[in-house]
């Protein structure tokens, strides 16, 4: 019989996690279910627990298919963090009190409920007689989870699972419709301070610093109230091919696209009016948006400053071509298309290889365009 010292007085009341359980898993043929059964066989199992947040995650390789709310240490008997691993399971697990040495057998008056998982010691996740204490920071440094939530989980994970413990105020994640989403919680622990930099950094690599103030970033860490606030959907960018280093970014439906790396790529000079928020290249001119000091231009308006033409695929990606080669791409396929039914593509293959040879040249297209100094002077009148 085990003697867990895991209850614990209610800690610090500061919120309540949420919990959001896996949709079923559709049934297939049998072929598909065995292959299906092959891989969950042989995939990594992880759970990952977050202290400020309060909430653990199973993580089946890199996909998230198990969320639950939590109730870690108390302020003064804090959970450790570290790196772990389930070491024994036992259902219907004795309690013993730290304080009077008595020992509660499994029952409604358990505090441990009826699954206990050991990770350190004394330290392990278990159930509850109190699920009202979940989300708080309540026990004596274990885990608590809501019966139905630690049974589910007690039968999803073995021993040898590795859990990993931190303590992260600043979570970023890219939902499924591909939006940056990111929360603050609360410092019930005293062990992290954010400064608004702290959080620009994460959300930078996630691709949405430049589209976050820190005027908004100050109240959300006033706020640390771990709601989530959505950012905008990222998208990998390129030109020809090539990945450029910063993404395309939509936010309140404007796709927005690095106007210098832009120009770099495509060999354009470029120029930026502040006084009246105009790019301008020596093609042409256009809004432009100056966002913690990166440039950025509106996707359609690409056509006017760089000549090209671009859109997100199937992949996911926000691809841009030169618009000349773009067309004439177009229109070998369509004749490719129609020769296709009568048995011949001869003037297909034609416009093909003109579109190659259109891809080779410059991006400006011709040496009779303006100067940029006279598309600036013209600007700036």
């Amino acid at each position: 019989m085990w003697g867990k010292l895991c209850a614990g007085i209610l800690g610090v009341l500061i919120m309540a996690g949420s919990a959001a359980g896996m949709q079923a898993e559709a049934a297939g043929t049998a072929p598909a279910q065995q292959a299906a059964d092959q891989r969950s066989s042989t995939a990594q199992l992880k759970i990952s627990i977050n202290l400020a947040a309060r909430s653990l995650a199973l993580y089946r390789d890199t996909d998230k298919i198990r969320l639950y709310p939590i109730g870690p240490g108390a302020a003064d008997t804090p959970t450790p963090v570290g790196y772990y691993k389930i070491q024994e399971k036992d259902v219907n697990p004795t309690w013993t009190d730290p304080d009077t040495g008595v020992s509660i057998p499994s029952g409604p008056d358990n505090p441990l409920g009826y699954r206990w998982m050991t990770l350190k010691g004394n330290i392990g996740i278990h159930g509850t007689n109190r699920p009202d204490s979940v989300g708080h920071l309540v026990s004596h440094g274990c885990i608590r989870m809501r019966e139905k939530d630690v049974e589910a989980l007690f039968d999803l994970v073995h021993v040898g699972t590795p859990v990993e413990i931190t303590y992260n105020r600043v979570v970023v994640e890219k939902a499924p419709d591909d939006t940056v989403v990111y929360y603050v919680y609360p410092d019930g622990y005293g062990w992290q301070k954010l400064r608004p930099e702290d959080v620009q950094k994460w959300l930078s690599g996630y691709g949405v610093g430049d589209f976050v103030s820190d005027s908004d970033i100050e109240a959300k860490i006033d706020a640390s109230d771990g709601e989530p606030t959505f950012v905008a959907k990222v998208y990998p960018l390129y030109l020809n091919g090539i990945r450029l280093k910063k993404q395309a970014v939509v936010q309140d439906g404007i796709t927005y696209l690095p106007a210098n790396d832009l120009a770099e790529a495509s060999g354009i000079d470029l120029g930026w009016n502040p006084e009246s928020g105009m790019l301008i290249s020596t093609l042409g001119q256009a809004k432009g948006y100056d966002k913690r000091d990166v440039l950025y231009c509106r996707a359609e308006d690409t056509a006017v400053l760089f000549h090209l033409d671009g859109a997100i695929d199937e992949n996911k990606r926000f691809v841009l071509t030169a618009k000349k080669t773009r067309e004439m791409m177009d229109t070998a396929a369509e004749e490719k298309a129609k020769t296709a039914e009568h048995g011949s593509e001869p003037y297909a293959a034609g416009v093909t290889e003109a579109a190659s040879a259109e891809q080779q040249k410059p991006a400006d297209g011709s040496a009779s365009r303006k100067t940029l100094d006279q598309i600036y002077q013209e600007a700036t009148k």
